[in-house]
C-alpha cells in the first residue's frame, strides 16, 4: 500500500468526530469532513446500534440529542438561504424527521425526561442593518461577533404539537438545564453597573413563569441534573478565574464531590454517580465518583468529550499520533470507530518522547518528536508554546507538530508554570509574572532537550505558538538570541491595548498581568512591543481579522514597529475566522495557513533565504484540491 505524505492538505483526508451521546444501546455523534474543493465542512449525524453494529446517517446535520427513552433524536440544521438554525426531531427506528423550530441563533438543545419537550437556548440581538449599539461591556466576543444588546433566550418546545409553550429572556452569557420539570438558569452576577467578571454567578429555578433564586454570587454553575440532585461545576468562591474548577452535588444541601488537586473539564450525572474529565500532566482522563473518586479510563491519551447512560460511557479519545475516535467504557474500554485508521496506516507518525527537568523551583514536563535522521545528521528544531497560559500540551494530536516532524524538524514542547494538568498553585504562579519564570521554564526545557539529543542543531531553532503561545513567541524573540525564526499567531504584543480591546481583557488581562492597568508598570514591562529593537530573527505574524480574543491590533502594532526599525517581519491577515481559526477556519483558509507555516520555517531554518515571496509560495494553490 502506497504511503501518504504530510502536507498542507493532509488534514482534509481525516474524519472528525464530535458531540457523542448514548441512550441504552444507541450512540449518536457528529461526523465532519473538510472539502477543499467546496471549501466547506460537511457534517453528518451518525446513529449506531451497539447491539447490532448498524450505522445510519443523517446528512447536513449536527448537535445530535437522543431522547431519554431512546426513541427520538433531535438535531440541528443550518438553513443557508434564511441564515437560520432549524431544529429537527427524527424517529430513531425509521429516521423519518420533521422540523419543529426555526430560530436565528441556537446555542444548545436538551430533552426533558418526558422525551417530549426540548429546552432550546439561543439569543436575540438588536440587528439594525446599519449600526450596532450597546450599553454594556464587552461589546463583542470571540466567535460571537458584536453583541448589539444581546439577550439569552430560552424556549420550551413541545415537539409533538411543534409549539413553543414557554419563552423567557435573561442577560447575555446565561445558560440553563432541565431539573425535573423546572429549569435551572445560570446568570452572570453583577454588582451595580460594573461589568460581569464571570467569577460569580446567580442561579435561579424557573417554573411556569415564576422563578426562585437558589444561589447568589457563587463561583459555580449548574451543568447537569437527574431530577433530584443538581451537579455544579466550579468552586464555592473564586479569587481568580485561573483557579481550578471542582464539582458539587446539591439536593437542598451542597456536598463536595471533588475538590482537587486537579482541574475538572466537564462532568455528567448518572444515577447518583458522577463521571468527569480531568487534565493530568499532559493527559485527559475519565474519573468516576460513587462516594469515592477513582480514575476509570486512564492512559497516554486525551479524552475530548463523553456522555454516559446507566453506567455506560461513550468517549472521544485521541492520542499524540491519532485523531479522536469513539470508544465505549462499561467497565472495560473498547474502540467503536476507526474512521481514520486506513489513513494513518499510510502516514508516518511520530510518538512524543517524554522528559522531566528542574526549572528554578519546579519539576516541569516536556516532550519532543524526533524526525527520521541518518547517523551524524543534524536537524533544525521548532519549539511550540501552547495557549492559555492555562493550556496544556502532552498526549494529544497536534497537526502542525506531526507535519513539521515529517519535514525533518525536531519538535519540542513543554508545560511551563501556569499550565493546566497540575495542582492549582502551579497554575497560579504565572499571574502578574507572565513572560518571566514561565519563559525561563521553556528555555530550561530547551536546554535539557539539547542534552538529550546531540543531533539537534542549536544554530537552527525556531519558535511558534498561538494566543499565549503567540505572545511567548513575540517575547522570546525579544529576550533571547537562540531563536533564528518565529511564527507568532494571534498573539499579544502590548498588554494595555489587549486589556482595553480584547473581549475578556477587562477581567482576564487584569488577572494575568495585574490590576490598575493605566498605572501598573507590568503593562509595559511585560509587553514585547517595547523590546522590538532587540529582535534579530525573522518573524511571520499570522492573525485572523475576526479574532476578538487577541485582536488584530496586537500583531499589526508589532509588525509596524518592527518594520519601522528595519527588522525582517511579515504579516498574514486572514480576512475571516475567529481566535481559533487555525482549526476552525475554512478548509482553504487552513490549507494556506499550513503552507505559510511550512514554507517560512523551510526558508529561514533550512535554506537561509532572504525575503518571503508569498505569491511564489502559494502558486498553484487549489489546483489539486479534493
Amino acid at each position: 500500500m502506497s504511503g501518504i505524505e504530510w502536507d498542507e492538505k493532509t488534514f482534509s483526508k481525516f474524519a472528525y468526530l464530535g458531540d457523542p451521546g448514548i441512550r441504552e444501546s444507541l450512540v449518536a455523534y457528529t461526523l465532519t469532513k473538510a472539502s477543499l474543493k467546496e471549501n466547506k465542512y460537511e457534517s453528518t449525524v451518525v446513529v449506531e446500534d451497539l447491539e447490532t453494529g448498524a450505522r445510519r446517517f443523517i446528512e447536513n446535520a449536527s448537535m445530535p440529542r437522543l431522547s431519554p427513552d431512546g426513541k427520538k433524536l433531535a438535531f440541528t440544521r443550518f438553513n443557508e438561504e434564511k441564515k437560520e438554525s432549524e431544529i429537527w426531531v427524527a424517529d430513531v427506528q425509521t429516521l423519518s424527521s420533521k422540523r419543529v423550530l426555526s430560530a436565528k441563533n441556537v446555542r444548545s438543545i436538551q430533552w426533558n425526561d418526558d422525551s417530549r419537550r426540548l429546552l432550546v437556548v439561543g439569543f436575540k440581538r438588536r440587528d439594525d442593518e446599519d449600526f450596532v449599539f450597546d450599553d454594556d461591556v464587552p461589546v463583542w466576543f470571540d466567535s460571537m461577533g458584536f453583541f448589539d444588546g444581546e439577550k439569552t433566550t430560552f424556549w420550551v418546545l413541545d415537539t409533538e404539537s411543534e409549539e413553543v409553550i414557554e419563552r423567557f429572556e435573561k442577560p447575555r452569557f446565561s445558560s440553563g438545564i432541565w431539573h425535573g420539570n423546572s429549569i435551572v438558569v445560570n446568570v452572570p452576577h453583577r454588582e451595580g453597573s460594573k461589568p460581569a467578571l464571570f467569577k460569580f454567578w446567580d442561579i435561579y429555578l424557573w417554573r411556569d413563569g415564576e422563578e426562585e433564586r437558589l444561589f447568589e454570587r457563587v463561583s459555580f454553575v449548574a451543568v447537569d441534573s437527574d431530577g433530584k440532585s443538581l451537579l455544579f461545576h466550579g468552586k464555592r468562591e473564586k479569587k481568580y478565574l485561573s483557579e481550578h474548577e471542582w464539582l458539587y452535588l446539591w439536593d437542598g444541601e451542597l456536598k463536595a464531590v471533588y475538590e482537587g488537586p486537579l482541574d475538572v473539564y466537564s462532568a455528567k450525572l448518572d444515577n447518583g454517580k458522577v463521571y468527569f474529565l480531568t487534565p493530568d500532566a499532559g493527559r485527559v482522563n475519565l474519573w468516576l465518583w460513587d462516594g469515592e473518586t477513582e480514575r476509570v479510563v486512564a492512559g497516554d491519551h486525551w479524552v475530548y468529550g463523553f456522555d454516559v447512560d446507566s453506567g455506560r460511557a461513550v468517549l472521544l479519545i485521541a492520542t499524540a499520533t491519532r485523531i479522536a475516535e469513539l470508544y465505549l467504557y462499561d467497565g472495560e474500554l473498547r474502540q467503536l470507530t476507526d474512521y481514520n485508521g486506513p489513513i494513518f496506516e499510510r502516514l508516518k507518525t511520530f510518538e512524543p518522547r517524554h522528559f522531566r527537568f528542574r526549572s528554578i523551583d519546579l519539576e516541569i514536563d516536556g516532550w519532543y518528536l524526533k524526525p527520521e535522521l541518518k547517523e551524524g545528521e543534524k536537524a533544525p528544531v521548532i519549539v511550540f508554546v501552547h495557549g492559555g497560559p492555562k493550556g496544556m500540551y502532552g498526549h494529544r494530536f497536534v497537526y502542525e507538530m506531526q507535519l513539521m516532524a515529517s519535514k525533518g524538524y525536531y519538535v519540542v514542547f513543554v508545560n511551563p508554570r501556569g499550565s493546566n494538568g497540575y495542582d492549582e498553585d502551579f497554575a497560579l504562579r504565572v499571574l502578574e509574572r507572565t513572560g518571566l519564570e514561565d519563559f525561563q521554564d521553556i528555555m530550561n526545557g530547551i536546554e535539557e532537550f539539547f542534552r538529550l539529543e546531540p543531533q539537534a542543531d542549536k544554530e537552527r531553532v525556531g519558535i511558534t505558538g498561538i494566543s499565549y503561545g503567540g505572545f511567548m513567541t513575540n517575547w522570546a524573540l525579544t529576550q533571547s538570541d537562540l531563536f533564528k525564526a518565529g511564527i507568532s499567531e494571534n498573539g499579544i504584543s502590548y498588554w494595555l491595548t489587549s486589556y482595553a480591546f480584547s473581549d475578556i481583557g477587562l477581567w482576564y488581562d487584569v488577572e494575568v498581568i495585574g490590576p490598575n492597568p493605566l498605572e501598573n508598570e507590568n503593562y509595559r514591562k511585560l509587553s514585547p512591543l517595547f523590546y522590538a529593537d532587540r529582535v534579530k530573527a525573522p518573524i511571520l505574524l499570522i492573525h485572523s481579522l475576526e479574532d476578538y480574543r487577541c485582536p488584530l491590533d496586537q500583531s499589526l502594532m508589532f509588525y509596524n514597529v518592527l518594520r519601522d526599525m528595519g527588522k525582517e517581519a511579515y504579516i498574514a491577515v486572514f480576512k475571516r475566522g475567529a481566535h481559533g481559526h487555525s482549526i476552525r477556519g475554512s478548509p482553504k483558509h487552513r490549507s494556506k495557513r499550513y503552507r505559510l507555516f511550512i514554507e517560512f520555517f523551510e526558508r529561514k531554518l533550512k535554506r537561509y533565504e532572504e525575503g518571503f515571496e508569498v505569491e511564489k509560495i502559494l502558486k498553484g494553490e487549489g489546483k489539486e484540491d479534493n
